[in-house]
């Protein structure tokens, strides 16, 4: 809403011949406040419709224009007996300056409706609350920084808004990683942004986590007043997980445990709640002990690569999971984002179900399994209707073949659903 501020006031020169006439001061007047209703940045038939779409402002409009009908006749006619004139003028100037506190009131109300709205949103992640910020945004050390998603339109109304010129903050930023398909303008940031493209709630591929540190570390080396301010969503997973790659390869930390503990303790705000804010996806972790061994082992390479074929897959505690038994499992394989194997339980399609009461598991033996490389994700469905989460599927899980040991990968247990 456009609006204009305006206040009376007396003139010096003396009152004129006819009490009737105003003198051009009032005129000025009546002219500013049909001007609130004329001036505007979009144009005019948009203007008026979103202008007039609130009841306060047609109420406001109506009064503009009766005082401005009122102060012509009063001003440009020669009436007697109109003594009361003045009198509505300035009662109805001063319901439009009751109307504009109300205006103001309710602006001062939406943004405290809207830092209430982004503390609820961001949980107990520690908060930046300094130099007149209240942001989603955490120091993980002087050089690292952990935020959401900066937001503009109705998302700014919960995420930290990108027009509060968090640049200016973040003056010196290369890598505000947008982490999935969402994107804003990188003039925010000064033109120093770098995207690494992960899907929500999953990892990033070993050459894009090689890619990233030799980005920061030509960054930070650059200037020791540079700093890395990463962010996908939530700032909170994907985010995570680029941190803890980083701090290991900064030796900040040797192992990928002790990076994964510090980043949730530093996420997390325990004077608010004890729920922990660190990286909490399994697979998520795994890639940065993936990156520890890359590292430590492999002097920040890729590793040799090894191709297995996948001939069964065990879940544990099946018991209560669907129908007990895993034979209302679904079993997708995805390699480089393509389905390259696909069993359907119920129908024994592909697959062989061996349920094993006693160790409460299951065993899913795989027909002409597939031979796989690199970056692997294995998915489930169910037709037990199992809840879906994520991918709209109760779980799936992601490895790296690479890092595989005697042929075999290990037990994953579904997630507590």
């Amino acid at each position: 809403m456009h609006l204009l501020l305006f206040s009376t006031f007396k003139s010096k020169s003396p009152p004129p011949a006819n009490p009737l006439r105003l003198p051009s001061t009032g005129r000025t007047i009546c002219l500013c406040m049909t001007d609130s209703l004329c001036v505007s940045d979009c144009p005019v038939c948009f203007r008026f419709k979103v202008y007039f779409s609130s009841r306060l402002n047609i109420i406001d409009a109506c009064i503009v224009v009766i005082t401005l009908v009122v102060t012509m006749i009063y001003t440009f006619s020669d009436l007697t007996g109109a003594s009361l004139i003045p009198r509505v003028v300035t009662f109805l100037r001063f319901l439009r300056i009751i109307i504009l506190v109300r205006v103001f009131r309710l602006a001062s109300q939406k943004k405290e409706l809207e830092k209430v709205t982004r503390r609820m949103v961001s949980e107990n992640k520690r908060r930046y609350q300094k130099d007149g910020f209240d942001l989603d945004l955490t120091y993980v050390t002087d050089r690292v920084i952990a935020m959401s998603f900066p937001s503009s339109g109705k998302q700014a109304l919960y995420r930290n808004p990108i027009r509060v010129r968090l640049g200016n903050h973040l003056r010196h930023v290369v890598a505000v990683c947008s982490l999935g398909e969402k994107g804003y303008d990188p003039k925010f940031f000064h033109y120093r942004v770098e995207r690494v493209f992960i899907d929500d709630h999953n990892v990033p591929s070993l050459e894009d986590m090689l890619k990233y540190t030799a980005g920061v570390r030509e960054w930070m080396a650059a200037d020791p007043k540079n700093i890395i301010a990463i962010h996908c969503k939530g700032g909170k997973g994907r985010t995570g997980t680029l941190v803890c790659t980083w701090l290991i390869d900064s030796d900040q930390f040797e192992s990928a445990q002790d990076s994964l503990d510090y980043f949730g303790e530093r996420r997390t705000d325990k004077s608010r709640s004890s729920k922990f804010q660190g990286v909490e996806t399994p697979s998520q972790s795994r890639y940065v002990g993936y990156y520890e061994v890359m590292k430590t082992k492999f002097n920040r390479q890729l590793p040799p690569e090894q191709s297995l074929k996948i001939k069964s897959i065990r879940i544990h505690s099946i018991a209560g999971v669907g129908k007990g038994n895993g034979s209302d499992l679904k079993v997708k394989i995805i390699v480089r984002k393509k389905l390259v194997f696909l069993c359907v339980c119920a129908k024994q399609e592909n697959c062989t179900v061996f349920p094993d009461a006693g160790t409460n598991s299951v065993v899913i033996s795989l027909q002409e399994g597939p031979v796989v490389n690199g970056d692997v994700k294995v998915m489930f469905e169910s037709s037990a209707g199992l809840p879906k989460g994520y991918e709209d599927c109760p779980f799936y899980f992601w490895f790296n073949t690479s890092f595989i040991e005697n042929n075999r990968y290990g037990s994953i247990p579904p997630p507590p659903l």
